[in-house]
């Protein structure tokens, strides 16, 4: 076994600064291992006790009859150091560090985590600043945390990675309640060395685990954290985060607008979409989506039978379905007909959905005809089963109606209990049926379901050859921004068409450059010191050739009285008309450099209809299909699909410009800073796209 098997599964554990006293913090740990029924070696070490509850008490680790595979440190921040030391030359796999008092308090906290992870050497550790980790399955429970007070714990197939160990004590106390079995629960919180990815890897290969669940702070490591959450993909085994502080992310300030547009939080979206990690948008959400992800079903479609005995839950459930893009159709005929067989009288409403069969609470023979005529039915991806309050009376016959019919089919089923019947909730879970107490639940839970069995794994573009645009960024030294030519120069070098333009530096080469290009164009500043142009008036459109000298004079006047710039140079570029403007940008944080796609012109801001994609990170930019996913993305991609007779976009001219771009931005790598176009004009079918402005900011050559 590798160190964090051992850990997972010791053999045998050494509780450091153990207590005779179960009532304090030290004394948890020997009293849950023994309560909980741990089969291995347990070694309490305190040179104050000859023995704790009926085990030898050792006075040192250098005393111990055997090598644990696990040490547990009770000892506080300042002396934990030297139990890990210990621990390490004796060669223990593993040891948890429970102590707070690190990097989390400061300058002092970080000199100590320092020493700590110098302690260890070779010797993994979980922590510091943790509750430790139960395996459900394996009945250890390596931990002195009260939130763990419990006579059973709920044993199942969802594995718990959580960055903060209190969520983890609210997340078993939620389960339990509600009848939903967990496989591993882990607290990694500093994170000094075991971190999240190492534990999802570890669950990827659990026996006993069907479903990750994970509470995450942040994702330190990337390129660890996607090679992991992509084995657990493989393996067949969904991903379900939990990310908070999006608040925080808020938009920052930045030259381009996609700097603002792509925060923090954007990433991890885009992080989380390219590896199939499901991301949770509530902590509830933490428990819904994985519990139904852990039947093992699929949902193939977005066609939902609702079935009810109770009009008003039923309509509920319908009405939350539909908000979220599910379908709830009528019966066919042929299924129609199977229930209304099941039913005589006017009891009954099967011609629509919410198939609403009045005594199926009362009658399970009822029930159990009505479920697997709609479990065949061709015309259904799932079944949401309304339990209502006649279940009260009798919930052992409901649920095991329904579990009857389970094997019949393997399209995901799942409960509403309508009344505030928690019990009757765990207990149809319980049987294999997920029940939840909110109609949004059921609908967050089918999503899920849908988006794992949806996910696809990307595709990497084919390599390309380097493009040499040493010509274009040789006289570029140390941090600068191009001027909206140069950075137009190096988009068309990489393949991205650009509008026709010329640079003028009085107001006669501006009418000779727009009389050239025969109608009517846009006059704009030319300088790298002032990015956003419009805002200053650095802008005017629709100019025709005996306009544009005297505009050319106003606008420097203008633009020097509100920035005190005199700018000495200008563009003349032909008017581009019957576009759709969209923005195209690359955006680099620690989780890696994303391209990102959206409404664009002055309100993208506004708007924030966009899409983002994380670069592979191999030098490649984005394949076609990923750029091709992207447009269908947006909000406005109606608008590119001939919406209400709108003629359609040149699509196949966006993707080429998209990937263009982002092999751009791989190239240049950790040299581009900012890149962005906004506006690129997508023209109508055949007549390509056109880059109408950019921004470029490269940092210092490597």
């Amino acid at each position: 076994m590798n160190a964090i098997s051992r850990l997972l599964n010791p053999r045998s554990v050494a509780v450091i600064g153990a207590s005779a006293d179960v009532k304090k913090t030290a004394g948890r740990p020997v009293a849950y291992l023994r309560k909980h029924g741990y089969a291995g070696d347990i070694y309490p070490v305190n040179p104050r006790a000859d023995h704790i509850d009926g085990l030898r008490c050792y006075p040192d680790i250098a005393s111990l009859p055997g090598v644990p595979d696990v040490g547990i440190v009770l000892l506080g921040a300042e002396r934990a150091h030297v139990a890990v030391r210990e621990l390490a030359q004796r060669g223990t796999a593993a040891a948890i560090v429970l102590a707070s008092g690190y990097t989390e308090v400061g300058a002092e906290g970080a000199r100590r985590q320092a020493e700590l992870i110098e302690a260890a050497g070779d010797m993994r550790l979980l922590g510091p600043n943790t509750i430790g980790l139960v395996n459900l399955t394996g009945n250890i429970v390596l931990s002195a945390s009260g939130a763990l007070e419990m006579d059973h714990f709920p044993v199942g197939s969802i594995g718990v990675v959580s960055q903060s160990g209190g969520i983890l004590g609210a997340l078993l106390s939620r389960a339990a309640a509600r009848g939903i079995g967990l496989s591993k629960l882990i607290s990694t919180s500093n994170e000094v060395d075991l971190e999240l990815a190492d534990f999802i890897d570890y669950l990827a290969d659990d026996e006993a685990t069907k479903v990750i669940a994970l509470y995450v702070e942040s994702v330190r490591h990337p390129e660890k954290f996607r090679a992991a959450a992509l084995k657990a993909a493989r393996a067949g085994k969904p991903v379900v985060a939990f990310k908070i502080g999006r608040s925080e992310a808020g938009a920052k300030a930045a030259v381009s607008h996609t700097g603002a547009l792509a925060g923090a939080d954007s990433m991890y979206d885009a992080l989380f979409k390219e590896v199939g990690v499901i991301r949770a948008q509530s902590f509830g959400d933490l428990l819904d989506i994985p519990v139904a992800l852990a039947t093992g079903r699929t949902l193939r479609g977005n066609r939902v039978a609702i079935l009810t005995s109770t009009g008003g839950a039923g309509t509920l459930v319908s009405d939350s379905l539909g908000v979220s893009g599910f379908d709830t159709p009528a019966p066919d005929a042929e299924t129609a007909a199977r229930l209304r067989a099941l039913q005589t009288g006017d009891h009954a409403a099967l011609d629509r959905n919410p198939i609403d069969v009045t005594l199926a609470g009362l009658q399970p023979d009822l029930l159990r005809g009505a479920i697997r005529a709609l479990l065949a039915s061709p015309s259904y991806d799932a079944l949401a089963i309304i339990v209502g309050s006649s279940s009260l009376a009798m919930p052992e016959l409901m649920a095991g109606a329904i579990q009857d019919c389970l094997p019949e089919s393997d399209k995901p089923v799942i409960a509403f209990v309508s009344p505030h019947a928690p019990a009757v909730a765990a207990l149809l879970t319980q049987r294999g049926v997920p029940a939840f107490a909110a109609a949004e639940s059921c609908t967050v839970a089918l999503a899920g379901m849908l988006h794992h069995a949806q996910w696809k794994a990307p595709t990497l573009a084919d390599a390309v050859a380097p493009v040499d645009v040493t010509d274009l960024l040789s006289g570029v030294s140390g941090e600068a921004s191009l001027d909206e030519a140069q950075a137009k120069q190096l988009f068309a070098r990489f393949g991205v068409p650009c509008a026709g333009e010329t640079v003028v530096v009085s107001p006669a080469e501006a009418e000779r450059a727009a009389q050239a290009y025969g109608g009517r164009v846009v006059l704009k500043i030319l300088t790298g010191e002032i990015t956003h142009k419009s805002d200053v008036g650095g802008v005017a459109v629709n100019l025709t050739p005996d306009l544009v000298g005297a505009r050319l004079t106003a606008m420097k006047d203008e633009v020097h009285g509100k920035t005190g710039v005199m700018v000495q140079r200008f563009l003349v570029q032909e008017m581009v008309a019957g576009g759709t403007e969209l923005i195209l940008g690359m955006h680099r944080d620690p989780l890696g450099t994303a391209i990102l796609l959206g409404m664009g012109g002055i309100t993208a801001e506004l708007f924030k209809d966009t899409t983002m994609r994380l670069l592979p990170g191999d030098g490649r930019g984005l394949s076609r299909d990923d750029a091709l996913e992207m447009v269908h993305e947006l909000k406005t991609w109606p608008l590119l699909d001939g919406f209400r007779g709108r003629p359609k976009a040149d699509v196949p001219a966006l993707v080429q410009a998209i990937v263009a771009f982002s092999q751009m931005t791989a190239q240049l790598g950790e040299r581009l800073v900012e890149a962005e176009i906004n506006p690129v004009f997508v023209l109508p079918e055949g007549k390509g796209v056109r880059a109408a402005d950019g921004v470029v900011v490269l940092g210092a050559a490597a």
